[in-house]
């Protein structure tokens, strides 16, 4: 009876313990990859916002009014190519996600078979 219970114990841990676990960690990797990309976006978007404003306040004629207009239009360039990166990143980020879940549940699926032939 202990040899049924310990094997039934082992298949337990290899199907569904520890494939629910490293999923998990895979998990709230993802999310701290995903936050993080979140703040850094805000804190880069934030930062360009604040430089404008702080571009525009020192408009005082023509030709700084002029410095300001072509900051703006740099302004909007670097902000579309950030946007692409960080779109880029998140995508990165996702896909290799995905292909990890992917691969665990092919490796859990692969235990579960074996497990059952046993």
């Amino acid at each position: 009876m202990n040899k049924a219970a310990e094997k039934t114990s082992q298949q337990f841990e290899s199907v569904i313990s520890a494939p629910m676990r490293s999923y998990t960690l895979a998990a709230l990797d993802y999310y701290q990859q995903i936050v993080s990309a979140q703040m850094d976006a805000a804190r880069a978007y934030s930062d360009m916002t604040i430089a404008q404003a702080r571009t525009w306040l020192d408009v005082k004629d023509a030709d700084s009014f002029k410095k300001a207009m072509e900051s703006q239009q740099k302004a909007a360039t670097d902000l579309m190519e950030r946007m692409k990166g960080d779109s880029e990143k998140v995508t990165s980020i996702s896909q290799s996600f995905m292909q990890e879940s992917q691969k665990m549940a092919e490796e859990t699926t692969k235990k579960a078979v074996e497990s059952t032939k046993q």
